[in-house]
Order: structure tokens, then C-alpha cells, then sequence
């Protein structure tokens, strides 16, 4: 199965930017399609991005398009979550996810998921 292990959270200030880091072991994840999907509290699981196999397949939720950028390094075995202009209402926890199939914005599609990571941004 392997598994994904997050990094890179933490406060910010509006404004500001992050980077986040997803990166898998106990199997290679060059196969997989990567998303990001994140949760504030007292709100629904949404879908932020997602990258293709090979990079080239990108799609982003319009609230984060033109802010967020994801990315991938298959010889390192991680995708990335470039945060840049974060807004407090980006404030959430974030999930990144391996899918075994093309790149799909339903979390229904994906098979492993990482930690969580906090991300507060602060007005």
C-alpha cells in the first residue's frame, strides 16, 4: 500500500506563502495521480488540486487557481503544494492523497491518503 507523509504547515500571515511536501515510502507513487484536499473545521472535505501521472494534468478549485501550484518530483517520490497571496480563509487542515487512476478531483478516487498538516493563516 505504502504510505504519504505530509510537511510544511504552520501560521502565516495573509498574504504570505507555504509550501507544502507529500512524500511517499513503502512504494514507489510515479503511477499514481496526487491531490490535495483540505478541511476547516466545521466544514466538508474540499477537493485543491490534483496532478496527473506525469505532471502535465493539473486541475485547481477556482478558489485557490492562479494562488495554489502542484507539482511533482517522481525521482523523489513527492508532490508538492506551493501555497503563495494565502487568504485566512485558506486556514485548514490539508490532506494530500494518492489515487490509482488519472487525476480526479473526487476524493472517492483516492487509495492513500497522508497525515494532515495544520495550515493557519492569520489576517
Amino acid at each position: 500500500q505504502g504510505q504519504l507523509v505530509q510537511s510544511g504547515g504552520g501560521v502565516v500571515q495573509a498574504g504570505g506563502s507555504l509550501r507544502l511536501s507529500c512524500a511517499g515510502s513503502g512504494r514507489t507513487f510515479s503511477t499514481y495521480s496526487m491531490g490535495w484536499f483540505r478541511q476547516a473545521p466545521g466544514k466538508e472535505q474540499e477537493f485543491v488540486a490534483a496532478i496527473g501521472r506525469s505532471g502535465w494534468i493539473t486541475y485547481y478549485a477556482d478558489s485557490v487557481k492562479g494562488r495554489f501550484t502542484i507539482s511533482r518530483d517522481n525521482a523523489k517520490n513527492t508532490n508538492y503544494l506551493q501555497m503563495d497571496s494565502l487568504k485566512p480563509e485558506d486556514t485548514a487542515a490539508y490532506y494530500c492523497a494518492a489515487a490509482n487512476r488519472g487525476a480526479t478531483m473526487s476524493s472517492n478516487g483516492y487509495d492513500v491518503w497522508g497525515q494532515g498538516t495544520q495550515v493557519t493563516i492569520s489576517s
